[in-house]
């Protein structure tokens, strides 16, 4: 995973007003924040295949001026697009879990979708000429697209950074961010807009039951 210094604004992270992971790992955090949420509600960028596209067009750019690799060429029709879906909801499933906990079955964020655990994509081993090894993305349309994602986020556990990759706590926001905090130990994609709040109806609710 390249990282660069100067920030870069990654489409559907950027309309959640939170900063973007270090390097390429902003297109995995972007992926994830293609859904709908925040107040006012966003729409989701992959409700179809017009909005689809030009996000995943300027998803993979902003990955090449990141990493100084060509853009790949990412094609999208109406059955890619609902397996990027899937890949985004399994991904944002995986990463909940890992974070807070399954939620039960009929709470807020439960998801219907059982885990499958066998994602899968293609990719090649590359030896440079200076002995480095790297993962390079393999396949075409959607097959490719994640294939991009899963590597940055592979290369990114590898320098233990994938685990910041966060999504929020608020079952009604779920917004992906990236940790930034000493201790990783943060919950809220933002403390002021979903942190207090929610630290405060809890309080209240519980005032009202001592009562």
């Amino acid at each position: 995973m390249s990282v660069t210094p100067d920030p870069v604004l990654w489409l559907a992270t950027a309309r959640y007003d939170i900063a973007s992971a270090p390097g390429s790992l902003g297109l995995v955090q972007d992926l994830l924040n293609t859904i709908s949420a925040g107040a006012p509600r966003q729409p989701d960028l992959l409700d179809d295949l017009a909005s689809a596209t030009d996000w995943a067009h300027d998803a993979t750019a902003r990955w090449s001026t990141v990493t100084g690799r060509p853009a790949p060429d990412v094609a999208l029709d109406p059955a890619g697009l609902r397996t990027l879906r899937i890949v985004r909801d399994e991904l944002r499933d995986g990463i909940h879990a890992r974070v807070h906990g399954r939620p039960e079955s009929g709470q807020p964020g439960a998801s219907e979708r059982t885990p499958s655990g066998s994602r899968t994509a293609g990719a090649t081993l590359r030896l440079d000429q200076d002995g480095a090894v790297h993962l390079d993305p393999a396949g075409a349309g959607v097959d490719l697209l994640i294939s991009l994602v899963l590597a940055e986020l592979y290369e990114a556990h590898l320098t233990d950074l994938g685990r910041r990759i966060k999504t929020c706590r608020n079952p009604r926001c779920q917004v992906a961010f990236y940790d930034r905090s000493r201790n990783n130990s943060g919950v809220w994609h933002s403390v002021r807009v979903c942190g207090l709040p929610t630290n405060l109806r809890a309080h209240r609710a519980r005032q009202r039951q001592a009562d």
